[in-house]
């Protein structure tokens, strides 16, 4: 095997060069697209052939391919220099550019959606592959507005609230955090930092989060009015102008989820808040401590200052993966051979770590802050994990090869969980066993009960925001989610009440946050399959990764024998932390 060393990645394949030929003739050749599409417009009617209905299908398909790549560019640029002004120039550029070429084409969408259940049957039923797109589509005729409306909005959020998310990224990813560590003051990023606010050092964790919401807390009356911004404007379009019962409702409906699912999901998460409040509790028998700081919910149980190389990170996860498919370890082999990983941490890169899936066929990019701990390791398989989906999603058209965002975290936290298994096998030290085992309940509480507080702390703001809340009085409302949350397990610090104003997904997609406890409690039900299955479960997975976008997620959860409507099936996958809490109460404290 190669060994691996931290970098950049290239965006070559996607372009050659940010000021090369190529990208202004992406520009041209859209533009034509755009333009040659328009000629079907007079050709959309209620009695089109089939073969023209097609033509279309496939003209806007071709497109949408180009309008991806070059959408994607100046992002996944931006997103490792927040600081270049070139990367923001070009990304805006490309926005205002997409809006344009969206709005030349949304003729095609407001026909569909307005056509007859009969004809709309009657093309659907022979369009292989592109049915549930097109059945998807017509969901949103209730929120559909008129063409000119539509094509308003589309300018709007160019210059509006995608412009101000921009903003928001570019002072945030410039922050320096100044700490203390032993005896030197030393400046971090926001990633460095939260790597020391899971330190052994209770000083240090506690410094860490100190400084972290010191900064934010400086600049939370700036940022919290951004975000009462972004929360009118989503309110004033979606409730106001599209009819949605609720906030939230918009972002379940692109989610293609039914309202009372996601209700039933919040609901069994806030019964189950005590499973964490009794895990908080016992992490502080191991500590030491009569209760935990919120500065010490991450910390770990075992004097273990065991880390990882980025090879021996990759290597790691590569072995997990192929132990569960060679196949799903090859895909991931893919990404780092093509020189898709962005490992290392610099000033003006973004904190934090995505997947960028861009179009079928098109290897995606995997972005993280790589600095050796456990952690690190595990973020990285999550990240893999999301690309493995997408590639084997690759035989679906480029309206079906995204699957929607509760599906989307299925892949990347069953990678953590293989990866988990892992590093179990092969750790021989007793510490740095029972570390991993509290990791795993740790992440089960971020990837859970935090995510699902945060989706609950969004429904607030958005009520209090249109009411006429104030920063202060959202701060308020946030540490009033904290203390429910946490109960009376956790002891509470004041500057915690900024916590809201450094979540990214707050501004970035609202609403987004509540997929990642539907991703986590449905892998755990579906990685108790592979543990009772075997070899006949992994067909069947791989199957669920494949489907990508192709149909609902009720539908293909229920191919994998699983009822998403019904409370029980949510509270097994809490059942299956009590069984982890259990396993952790039985050893002896030491």
């Amino acid at each position: 095997m190669p060994e691996y060393t931290l970098s950049p990645w290239s965006l070559a394949d996607l372009f050659p060069s940010a000021d090369g030929s190529e990208i202004e003739a992406a520009f041209t050749q859209l533009e034509a697209k755009a333009a040659n599409f328009e000629g079907f417009r007079e050709k959309l009617t209620a009695d089109i052939d089939f073969e023209d209905f097609m033509d279309a299908v496939k003209e806007m398909e071709a497109a949408t391919q180009s309008a991806q790549k070059l959408g994607s560019y100046p992002g996944l640029w931006f997103a490792a220099d927040t600081q270049s002004q070139q990367a923001q120039a070009l990304y805006a550029r490309v926005q205002q550019f997409l809006a344009k070429m969206q709005n030349q084409t949304m003729f095609f969408s407001l026909w569909w959606k307005e056509l007859d259940a009969e004809n709309a049957t009657r093309l659907m039923s022979r369009a292989e592959g592109y049915e549930y797109w097109l059945e998807e589509m017509r969901h949103f005729k209730p929120h559909t507005l008129t063409e000119p409306e539509e094509k308003i909005i589309n300018i709007k959020d160019v210059n509006g609230v995608s412009a101000l998310v921009r903003i928001y990224d570019s002072i945030t990813n410039r922050y320096v955090f100044k700490v203390p560590v032993d005896g030197e003051i030393k400046e971090m990023t926001r990633g460095q930092l939260m790597v020391l606010a899971r330190s052994s050092n209770p000083t240090h964790r506690a410094a860490a989060y100190q400084e972290l919401y010191r900064i934010y807390a400086e600049d939370a009356p700036i940022l919290g009015q951004m975000y009462q911004t972004l929360i009118r404007d989503w309110r004033a379009e979606n409730v106001e102008l599209r009819g949605y019962d609720s906030p939230i409702s918009a972002r379940n409906l692109v989610n293609d989820l039914p309202d009372e699912v996601v209700n039933t999901l919040l609901q069994v998460c806030e019964a189950n808040a005590g499973v964490f409040q009794r895990y908080f509790k016992l992490k502080a028998k191991w500590l030491g401590v009569d209760k935990l700081r919120r500065y010490d919910i991450y910390a770990p149980v075992a004097e273990s200052d065991k880390e990882y190389s980025f090879d021996a990170g990759v290597k790691l996860t590569l072995e997990a993966f192929n132990e569960f498919s060679p196949r799903v370890a090859e895909l991931a082999q893919k990404v780092f051979d093509e020189n898709h990983v962005d490992s290392e941490v610099r000033k003006g890169k973004e904190d934090g770590a995505f997947c960028a899936s861009i179009v079928p066929g098109h290897t995606p990019y995997v972005k993280v802050n790589y600095q050796g701990k456990a952690s690190d390791v595990a973020t990285l398989a999550h990240e893999l994990g999301h690309a493995i989906h997408a590639m084997l999603a690759f035989d679906n058209n480029v309206f079906t090869f995204h699957s929607a965002l509760p599906m989307a975290e299925n892949a990347s936290t069953f990678g953590e969980m293989l990866l988990v298994d892992r590093l179990l096998q092969i750790e021989k030290d007793p510490a740095v066993r029972r570390d991993i085992l509290f990791s795993q309940v740790d992440d089960a509480y971020a990837t859970i009960m935090r995510q699902i507080f945060f989706a609950m702390f969004e429904v607030t703001a958005h009520d209090l925001v249109a009411e006429g809340a104030t920063v202060d009085q959202l701060a308020e409302a946030y540490y009033e989610n904290l203390q429910k949350q946490f109960g009376d397990s956790v002891e509470l610090s004041e500057e915690f009440k900024w916590e809201w104003v450094s979540i990214p997904h707050f501004m970035h997609v609202p609403f987004y946050v509540y997929a990642y406890s539907f991703g986590q409690l449905l892998v755990f039900s579906l990685y108790q399959q592979y543990k009772a299955e075997g070899e006949a479960f992994k067909p069947r997975y791989l199957k669920v990764l494949a489907a990508g976008g192709s149909a609902s997620p009720m539908e293909i959860c229920a191919e994998a024998g699983l009822d998403i409507t019904q409370a029980e099936f949510w509270q097994g996958g809490f059942d299956v932390i009590k069984g982890l809490v259990a396993e952790l109460e039985a050893i002896p404290v030491e």
